[in-house]
């Protein structure tokens, strides 16, 4: 018997009170809380380069790389002239027919993180050129609120099944999803211990706590709140606090080629759980939402991980359209067990799109809000 769309609804409805559940989270969720993506927070650092000595080191890695290149790449692309001025005799390396030396690119690489970390605190919106301060910060927390509020106190409410937290792994830097745990009164687990100073007590290769927490927060790409001291520790820190020691840097994924040894922890621990979480023998689902599947690291492990014969993960994927990444997943073997949801209908696999909108309308159940409403009112609930 052929499984209509209706049955398909119902499903995703069932699959989203799963009692072992993780969410890769990406930019889109904190768009509307007034931080930029990518290619904005890339134009931003320019400008707030612009005088700087950085400025000069900015514009030649530009000249290198492909329009569609943004701040992690430029920042991935001085990691490597980095490492090679490191080893090189005079220790400095031309890029783009000028000579910059080591301590000049270590320089401009902490300045830049530096700059990501203030704009993603504050805030700032391209449109209409609004930079948020210390004084008078932008982002507000509100959708987040919302999200974790009906996750944790409707749809997992009173699960009996439940053996774990729900996961939340983000690629972004932002701190909205632990602010508004924290304002919702859940509590998390994030690798680190202490109170608003705390220290990375997780390493790599240890099992996450199983109670007394209902929501791990996993970020893959580090934190603004996130320093690297001189002596390899990392540390959670308070904004303008001036101690512990942080003469390091803000830590935010991809760091230096230098730094690999620290890499290994926190980063390749996140990796680890995340690796961990969708490789489970069991029922488990993952669902995604803002995510662009741009990062070729994550969507390796993703397929690589699934698309073993044991594996059992349900991928829920909230995107706006098909992208190149999820119309070769549902195309694949296991593509039955991928629902993507866009703002034409749902797609289960190879079948669909179900329940389209009419001419010229566009669903929103797909946005960060339109998952937090399936949430509260099901997805039949948001196709009225």
């Amino acid at each position: 018997m052929n499984t209509t769309g209706n049955d398909y609804l119902k499903q995703l409805d069932s699959l989203l009170v799963s009692g072992n559940q993780s969410w890769l989270f990406g930019a889109g969720i904190s768009l509307n809380a007034n931080i930029p993506l990518m290619q904005p927070l890339t134009r931003r650092v320019f400008k707030m380069a612009e005088g700087k000595p950085e400025k000069d080191l900015l514009d030649a890695i530009q000249s290198e790389l492909p329009e569609t290149a943004h701040i992690e790449h430029i920042l991935s692309h001085i990691g490597d002239y980095a490492t090679i001025a490191e080893r090189s005799k005079a220790n400095d390396i031309k890029i783009g027919g000028q000579t910059f030396s080591l301590d000049v690119l270590h320089d401009s690489h902490a300045k830049i993180l530096q700059s990501i970390a203030e704009t993603i605190r504050w805030g700032y919106t391209e449109a209409d050129e609004k930079i948020g301060s210390f004084t008078e910060p932008l982002v507000i927390v509100d959708e987040h609120i919302n999200f974790v509020t009906a996750l944790l106190s409707r749809v997992q409410a009173g699960l009996a099944d439940r053996k774990r937290p729900v996961r939340l792994f983000s690629t972004n830097y932002d701190t909205l999803l632990e602010d508004a745990l924290a304002l919702g009164c859940f509590s998390y687990w994030d690798g680190f211990s202490g109170g608003a100073i705390a220290f990375r007590s997780h390493r790599y290769g240890q099992l996450e706590p199983e109670t007394a927490y209902r929501a791990h927060v996993i970020k893959l790409h580090g934190s603004i709140d996130w320093y690297l001291s001189d002596d390899g520790k990392v540390w959670r820190v308070r904004d303008r606090d001036g101690y512990p020691p942080r003469s390091g840097r803000v830590l935010i994924y991809p760091q230096s080629t230098k730094y690999l040894a620290t890499q290994r922890d926190p980063f390749a621990a996140q990796f680890d759980l995340f690796r961990r979480a969708i490789s489970e023998s069991g029922e488990n689902v993952l669902a995604i939402c803002g995510y662009s599947f741009g990062d070729e690291h994550i969507n390796q492990e993703m397929e690589l991980t699934v698309q073993h014969p044991d594996n059992k993960t349900t991928i829920l994927a909230f995107s706006s359209t098909l992208n190149d990444v999820l119309d070769k997943w549902r195309k694949s073997h296991w593509g039955k067990r991928l629902y993507i949801v866009t703002e034409a209908g749902l797609y289960v696999g190879t079948e669909g799109p179900f329940h389209a909108p009419e001419e010229g309308q566009k669903l929103d159940w797909w946005t960060f809000s339109g998952v937090t409403k399936i949430l509260n009112n099901g997805a039949g609930g948001c196709l009225v």
